[in-house]
């Protein structure tokens, strides 16, 4: 199956990121390389782009796509909490510009091999980069009732995770759950009727939670941004676009305090703490997707991007 994705927010990211064309970038989450093209062709023979994905296939992909621009882009197969330690290896310590666009690619959606769509019955797998062992299978075998409802409840923000997570735990008493199709069979069960004819697929939160906690995409964010934006060089800029509203209050809360981190009490005259501001926020409110470019990408209907420039 080729790897296919439409970038999102490409031209607003795209400027938000000011490249220069001598400058070091990163794009964290390079994907089928669709904001990796745009930034290569904007770099000279002097800059350089630095791609980071953990799947294979989006390396393999990424890499026909970007080889007209061989001699600026250098692709690492990682994940991108690793970014220094990456580029340190290669002697890079500061660049100019980071991106990320979040969330799972329309490729791992659309591979019904991967297991990470509620729409085909495959084997239950959820593994971004799958190499680690931990599975989508594994969770909802292994977990216990209680984390299961926690996991499906913080992740899928889902109402009936209580009684999904029981219904969950009563199957597997009989036999492992195996695929997706056993999983949405489940969850519809535990779902009120009336409840899974008013909104969307009765599966949909359960799947993003299970996703987000086999792939740790919240803790990796969390612990990610701060190491990301020292990165930056002065002046440097950091793109992110989320699709939830979980990856979306981390963004917007790590950029506030980056940019305003003293914890002074707010009638102090002065600042004691010596936490200085290590830059500002670009995007008071997060640059949403035009129309057109929803109606062209229904996957594009969630997202925000955020901006924090480095001084």
């Amino acid at each position: 199956m080729e790897f296919e994705h439409t970038s999102v927010l490409l031209e607003e990211t795209i400027e938000c990121l000011q490249i220069k064309p001598d400058g070091t970038y990163v794009d964290g989450t390079l994907g089928g390389g669709g904001h990796s093209d745009r930034i290569a062709a904007a770099l000279s023979r002097d800059g350089r782009l630095f791609g980071i994905d953990q799947d294979e296939a989006a390396i393999e992909a990424a890499g026909k796509r970007l080889e007209p621009y061989r001699d600026r882009v250098m692709l690492i197969r990682d994940n991108y909490c690793n970014t220094r330690q990456a580029l340190a290896q290669i002697g890079v310590q500061g660049v100019d510009g980071i991106l990320l666009d979040l969330g799972v690619s329309s490729f791992q959606l659309d591979n019904s091999e991967r297991g990470f769509s509620y729409r085909y019955d495959t084997p239950l797998d959820m593994r971004m980069d799958q190499r680690q062992s931990l599975t989508a299978r594994d969770i909802i075998n292994q977990y216990t009732e209680m984390e299961l409802y926690r996991v499906i409840r913080d992740y899928g923000e889902e109402q009936f995770a209580k009684n999904i997570a029981k219904h969950i735990v009563r199957a597997r008493e009989d036999k492992a759950i195996e695929t997706t199709g056993e999983l949405n069979e489940i969850i519809k069960a535990a779902i009120p009727a009336k409840m899974r004819a008013a909104g969307g697929h009765p599966s949909k939160r359960t799947f993003q939670a299970i996703r987000i906690e086999c792939n740790r995409e919240l803790e990796v964010l969390r612990d990610s941004l701060d190491e990301l934006i020292d990165m930056l060089n002065p002046g440097g800029r950091i793109c992110i676009i989320t699709f939830h509203s979980l990856e979306d209050r981390i963004v917007k809360t790590a950029f506030k305090k980056n940019e305003n981190p003293c914890t002074c009490p707010p009638d102090f005259p002065v600042c004691v703490c010596g936490q200085a501001s290590k830059g500002r926020v670009v995007t008071r409110k997060p640059i949403l997707p035009s129309d057109e470019e929803i109606l062209a990408n229904k996957r594009a209907k969630s997202a925000k991007l955020r901006v924090f420039s480095r001084t």
